[in-house]
């Protein structure tokens, strides 16, 4: 019971314990075997899949070795940081780039399924409970008669009842954050980007909005949800955009329309932050929070993710100019097992944040197959320090700053 077992699943899908092989994690490009303390109980909620063309990979007498299964990984809910990768052997003729999911190693420990995670921050608001109800499609009727004619309500019902998008929901629920897209185009060419990618990489796992609304519809929709919702958040920036900065001249108006008529409720924006000007004007606006999508606080490796129009260098004036207007300022963290713990990738992280004290580190399993990641991505430097002694360290050297995983309501 005690032993830590490597899992493999058959053709069908189905999964099995594969009892001679002890169970083995992938840290970047390393294969680690998984102990105790690296693993917690497979979570409500969580998703199992397998690996096609790649085999299962556990350790035997002492030796790496392969299982004649597919791979198994765990897919996390959010609130969870992966720690490990799953382990695997990629067949490189037959094998074709995995879809965008936030792939976790997964095994059998007393009996139990076990992945190797942390649990990093607890918010019962996106507890899958909440969502998909019965009742959704009779709420979305609601608001579409209440808002009738308007392209993001449109936009945002499909993206709740096809994609299944929380966010995209709320606003039909009446409650916390709702996201209203605004921008058809980007400045970055992010290699996991959810809403558009080449053709020869992994297929979107949504549409992007393809019209730019107008100040009028920004505005009705966020007067809606403002005066209508408990803890009501609106936010641009959606997983079914563009950069909302590029439309600062329509959302800057709208929030303006917004605050003409109620106080209520939180603004926020998600962004890139690369389009300084653009930020400004609608921090200048009335936004009350900003949430910055970042992967590494190196120019090189920032460069080579994000394939941008505009470098760090910018991201950190818009930063700068958000915390000088006390605009709360999280940053979303896309984290990588054996990238962004790696020592430095960790130094450089500590004198972002000794210059940059933002207020919360929103840290996001990035969802991106490991080996196109780690071949894209500069070459490796530095020993890795494990997931756990990365965000320690951060606790540690920064107190005021909150480590977690979701955006919380701002009184």
């Amino acid at each position: 019971m005690k032993k830590i077992t490597a899992l493999y699943a058959d053709e069908n899908g189905e999964v099995f314990d594969a009892p001679n092989y002890s169970g083995v994690g992938r840290i970047g490009n390393e294969f680690v075997e998984l102990k105790p303390q690296d693993l917690i109980k497979l979570p409500e909620s969580v998703d199992l899949m397998f690996l096609p063309n790649r085999k299962a990979v556990g350790l035997k007498n002492n030796k790496i070795s392969t299982i004649k299964g597919q791979a198994v990984s765990a897919i996390l809910p959010a609130g969870y940081t992966r720690t490990f990768l799953p382990a695997f052997e990629k067949d490189e003729k037959n094998s074709k780039i995995l879809p965008l999911y936030g792939y976790t190693a997964v095994v059998l420990y007393r009996d139990e399924l076990h992945a190797a995670a942390i649990y990093t921050d607890e918010n019962h608001k996106w507890n899958p409970i909440h969502y998909n109800t019965r009742d959704l499609k009779k709420f979305v009727r609601r608001v579409k008669k209440d808002l009738p004619n308007n392209r993001i309500v449109n936009q945002v019902a499909n993206c709740s009842l096809n994609w299944h998008c929380l966010t995209a929901q709320n606003l039909f629920y009446r409650r916390w954050e709702a996201g209203i897209p605004t921008s058809p185009t980007c400045n970055a060419q992010c290699l996991g980007c959810i809403s558009l990618q080449p053709a020869e990489c992994c297929p979107s796992p949504q549409n992007r909005i393809d019209f730019k609304p107008t100040v009028e519809e920004i505005s009705d929709v966020g007067i809606y949800h403002l005066t209508n919702a408990e803890d009501a958040i609106i936010s641009f920036g959606q997983g079914c955009e563009g950069e909302p900065s590029l439309a600062y001249e329509n959302i800057s108006a709208a929030i303006k329309k917004i605050r003409e008529k109620t106080n209520r409720g939180q603004i926020n924006m998600n962004s890139n932050a690369g389009f300084t000007e653009g930020v400004k004007k609608i921090i200048d606006s009335g936004l009350d929070s900003i949430r910055v999508s970042i992967i590494s606080a190196k120019n090189e490796s920032y460069d080579a993710y994000y394939k941008a129009a505009y470098h760090l260098d910018d991201v950190k004036n818009s930063i700068q100019y958000a915390l000088e207007k006390n605009v709360y300022v999280s940053l979303n963290m896309l984290y990588f097992p054996g990238f962004n713990d790696r020592e430095a990738e960790l130094d450089a992280w500590i004198k972002f944040f000794e210059k940059f004290p933002v207020q919360m580190i929103q840290v996001r399993n990035l969802n991106i197959d490991p080996d196109l990641f780690l071949d894209t991505m500069p070459e490796k430097y530095g020993k890795m320090t494990g997931t756990k002694k990365f965000l320690q360290t951060l606790k540690e050297k920064f107190k005021n700053i909150q480590i977690g995983s979701f955006s919380h309501y701002i009184n």
